[in-house]
């Protein structure tokens, strides 16, 4: 097969542009998410829906809503905040708190304007990644500054994608913008590559099939992670609340984690990612088969890249068989999906910077 021409100098300084310019609209929506949680933590609908948490439901299990109210330019307006049934460990029934969406007029304001900050600054990444595939006429997905690009696109995207399919995950803007900004500054820096053909193995239409379905299990992957990182704090205060003596947790723990959903609502948001993305993730890794017979002549041969991608599906399919047959939830399995993750962070980082494989000719 032909390799294609050079790559376009011009469209790869456009791209680098564009790159730039979305980590500055990011950081705009980062001042904007940090905002919005501080005008809603002072909120009386915040501070109502953590006060809420703090009582012990003995109950069975009911569908229950928590209503507060608000003057709004002299008119009261109602907001309400769902609530869990069931906790993860199935001891306590714990309201939702008000999520990010919640707050003062400025607080709302804040909110609307980080998600549209958002926005904009994912449509200013897309540019920047489709100006890249233009400049070498391939899958942006090449090297390691390519992927990793691309991976924190498609992680706000799959969060836009959420919230336009009405789920209320604004909560996890902040983390998620926090993250994708360290995701691009070490891009720019430590990863960059400049905008150059591959050698003839990686010229296949499997380039298309097999990486873009990895970028997209490892952004999903990701989304869960967080999620269950976030789950683990909350659970914690939680904890804290329900007990009648000890240390109860401060002023700032409660403006914050108080808003977030509860514990249980996290870890199945975390569990049912995981659980709907796996699939691809095992697609991933046989459509990799494929194609390393069609390059190399052999379906697998414990690359260090295959190696540790195996890891990866084992360590995600412990965790979801643990879910369902052995009834882990909670904590336990939150740090069994943590392990998952790190596995498929070091598949990418450790395994492409530090070890020698036959993966390795892709470059930085």
């Amino acid at each position: 097969m032909n390799i294609a021409a050079a790559a376009n100098e011009d469209l790869a300084s456009i791209s680098n542009v564009l790159i730039y310019s979305a980590m500055a609209v990011y950081t705009l929506a980062f001042l904007a998410h940090i905002t919005e949680w501080v005008f809603g933590s002072r909120s009386k609908v915040g501070r109502t829906a953590a006060a809420l948490t703090s009582h012990t439901v003995t109950a069975p299990p009911a569908a229950v809503t928590v209503t507060a109210t608000r003057k709004a330019g002299g008119t009261t307006v109602m907001e309400r905040a769902e609530v869990t049934t069931r906790s993860a460990t199935g001891s306590r029934d714990v309201p939702d708190g008000p999520g990010a969406a919640a707050g003062d007029e400025k607080g709302e304001l804040y909110g609307w304007i980080a998600i549209s900050l958002t926005v904009l600054a994912f449509l200013v990444h897309l540019g920047g990644v489709v100006a890249r595939t233009l400049s070498v006429q391939r899958a942006p997905w090449g090297n390691m500054y390519e992927f990793s690009t691309t991976f924190s696109l498609v992680a706000v995207g799959g969060y836009l994608l959420f919230l336009v399919l009405g789920k209320n995950i604004r909560w996890i803007g902040l983390p998620l913008v926090t993250s994708v900004l360290l995701d691009l500054g070490l891009a720019v820096t430590v990863l960059y590559t400049d905008s150059d053909q591959l050698v003839p193995a990686l010229h296949s239409y499997w380039l298309w099939i097999h990486v873009s379905c990895a970028i997209i299990s490892g952004a999903m992957f990701y989304l869960g992670a967080l999620a269950t990182v976030l789950y683990l704090f909350r659970d914690r205060y939680e904890t804290k609340l329900a007990s009648p003596q000890g240390k109860q947790p401060g002023l700032a723990a409660s403006s914050i984690l108080g808003r977030l959903p509860a514990a249980a609502s996290l870890d199945k948001f975390a569990y049912r990612i995981n659980a709907v993305i796996f699939p691809l993730w095992t697609f991933t890794i046989i459509a990799g088969a494929i194609w390393a017979e069609a390059a190399w002549g052999r379906y697998w041969g414990w690359d260090p890249k295959e190696t540790w991608s195996f890891i990866t599906w084992v360590a995600y399919a412990c965790y979801l068989h643990a879910r369902a047959t052995a009834g882990w939830k909670g904590r336990k399995a939150a740090y069994l999906v943590l392990i998952a993750f790190a596995c498929f962070i070091f598949n990418y980082y450790g395994v492409n910077m530090f070890i020698t494989g036959l993966h390795s000719y892709a470059g930085v």
